[in-house]
């Protein structure tokens, strides 16, 4: 039998040289479908690139090849009436809690593993990090998201399940 080995998986900073691959994959129907408009997301990530926003955005990388997107934004910040008038649940998480966000670049990388590996590997970091509190926010009708989500260790949160229409706020549980 042939020895399978698993892919090496790296995490580097965005830099405004990956730009233009994270414009090819934003502009994907896949992203498309949970994402906003291509370029208001860019502005985003290029405002976090040059200290605007104080999100941390990552690429991942399999064996050296950058394969999705990942961030990490701390909730404190965000627990303003600005972002609470959208986002009520907000208020229902410590203020030192952390988010995450995921996305695999290339569509022929969805539903073999990558996002729960990588997910889950990511958030083990922030763990060992001091994070005690890490969510992540998916649209409960990307069943894809859901589904790699709960097999990186991510669990709903029982008292704000339903709490925002199009979100379920899932905590990584730290074994």
């Amino acid at each position: 039998m042939p020895m399978v080995t698993a892919p090496t998986i790296t995490f580097r900073r965005v830099t405004s040289s990956d730009l233009p691959i994270l414009t090819q994959w934003i502009s994907s129907p896949h992203w498309q479908k949970w994402w906003g408009p291509t370029e208001p997301e860019i502005d985003h990530i290029r405002d976090m690139i040059e200290g605007r926003d104080s999100t941390r955005p990552f690429i991942f990388e399999l064996d050296g090849i950058p394969t999705g997107y990942i961030q990490a934004w701390d909730i404190g910040p965000h627990q303003t009436e600005q972002w609470v008038k959208d986002n009520p649940w907000l208020l229902d998480l410590p203020s030192d809690a952390v988010g995450v966000d995921l996305s695999i670049g290339p569509e022929d990388k969805l539903s073999q593993g990558v996002g729960s590996t990588v997910l889950k590997i990511f958030a083990k970091s922030l763990a060992s990090d001091g994070h005690r509190t890490i969510i992540i926010d998916p649209d409960p009708d990307n069943f894809r998201a859901v589904r790699a989500y709960t097999k990186a260790g991510f669990r709903p949160v029982p008292h704000l399940e339903g709490k925002t229409v199009g979100v379920l706020i899932m905590q990584f549980q730290t074994d």
